[in-house]
């Protein structure tokens, strides 16, 4: 019984490090789906068991934040800003940190995929308009979207289920991370400048008309008096999916806006990817060879509870089956971690994303959207600058972590 199940779970993963199959339009959704179905139909997981693997909570608070990014999106928040910033005045240098600071800011508070998919057409096309190469620029922007989200527990996917599997306090995580996340928005800029110095000599044109519309400022208002909201009811004693909700519902009863705009904004494909991957990762976890594995690592000082073990594996997860996966897996055999730990877990793995393309979905939101304008953004050219940023930031997560008190080496 354990071996069809280790057998389906390795292809599982082996089907997210490579994110298709040959000869089938299968992305890692309709993988993780198709895994599920095979578990379902050969009896190894019932419905009901389906039911208690899939983690409800972090589902709702997913879809709920999602909520509240598309009331952002629909009042074009995301398109004027990328707008302003892609005709902004001044150097290159400038340009460049005006793309990171936006980026970074706004994936501390929304989730990061969506303001890349949003803001990278823009800057593409009003970079490239300036006669000025792109690819600097969104490497900023994903870079910075990346390490801005690692600042709180609704940034990313990954934290958020990290923070409600670990019933983390939103406000005490935000003063473990906030420090690091910014000091990665430093590294970034000052990596991408040296890494991409001759690009950023030249000096850009004057800045072409982009038909990119004003955002509404009634509906602007709403979606920042939406996150006051959201930091408020994190702070009272209501479970943080319930309080998301609560504002989700509340931005859904528009006079302007319709329901079904908002929630056709919604990224179902990952919801569906985390539900899958719960059901998956769950029947792994209750096999017994899970379980002797975790008592091996466990014995031997391999198992995430130190830096010098959580460093190589969020590194080496991260970027071969993407930093979600990883997280799920690791969450669903770690049945004891401590505080600390799973703070360490988000931020290391966060930041690990931005290694190489594939180390985060934000990343590939990238890389897709600028081809879509006729940039790409090829596998090494992320590894220039990636590389030596992540090891960069890594290095300084390592270091707070450890002086912070919330791990040990």
């Amino acid at each position: 019984m354990d071996t069809f199940v280790i057998v389906v779970f390795l292809l599982t993963y082996l089907g997210m490090a490579f994110g298709s199959v040959p000869g089938l339009k299968l992305d890692r959704t309709g993988i993780a789906l198709m895994a599920v179905v095979v578990l379902l139909v050969s009896g190894k997981v019932g419905v009901k068991a389906m039911g208690t693997s899939i983690n409800v909570p972090t589902l709702l608070l997913l879809f709920a934040l999602m909520i509240v990014s598309a009331q952002f999106q629909l009042a074009g928040v995301y398109g004027a800003l990328a707008g302003r910033v892609a005709s902004a005045s001044g150097s290159p240098r400038r340009l460049l940190g005006l793309v990171i600071a936006v980026a970074g800011g706004l994936s501390a508070v929304l989730a990061n995929d969506v303001v890349c998919f949003a803001m990278t057409p823009i800057i593409a096309e009003g970079i490239r308009r300036r006669g000025l190469d792109p690819r600097p620029y969104l490497l900023g922007l994903v870079g910075a979207a990346n390490a801005g989200s690692a600042a709180t527990l609704i940034g990313n996917p990954q934290n958020i289920l990290i923070g409600q599997v670990g019933g983390l306090d939103f406000w005490n995580f935000l003063g473990a991370c906030a420090i690091p996340a910014l000091a990665s928005l430093v590294v970034v800029y000052f990596t991408i400048i040296w890494i991409w110095r001759n690009e950023l000599s030249i000096l850009p044109g004057e800045s072409e008309y982009l038909d990119v519309p004003e955002a509404h400022r009634w509906q602007s208002t709403k979606g920042c008096v939406a996150l006051v909201g959201l930091a408020l009811l994190f702070a009272a004693p209501l479970p943080r999916e319930v309080g998301a909700m609560v504002i989700a519902g509340l931005l859904l009863a528009s006079r302007r806006m319709s329901s079904r705009e908002m929630i056709g904004l919604v990224d179902w494909h990952l919801l569906l990817l985390f539900a899958c991957l719960f059901v998956v990762t769950g029947a792994f976890a209750d096999t017994e060879f899970a379980r002797q594995t975790v008592e091996k690592l466990a014995e031997r000082g391999l198992f995430p509870e130190t830096l010098g073990a959580m460093v190589p594996l969020a590194l080496a997860a991260s970027n071969s089956i993407g930093n979600v996966p990883a997280v799920m897996l690791i969450l669903a055999v770690w049945h004891t971690p401590d505080p600390g730990a799973l703070t360490g877990l988000a931020l290391l793995t966060t930041l690990a994303g931005n290694f190489l393309l594939v180390g985060s979905m934000a990343n590939i939101i990238v890389a897709e959207r600028a081809a879509a304008t006729g940039t790409r953004l090829s596998f090494g050219d992320f590894a220039r600058a990636g590389i030596p940023m992540t090891l960069l930031t890594m290095t300084i997560a390592v270091i707070w972590l450890r002086l912070g008190g919330w791990m040990g080496w």
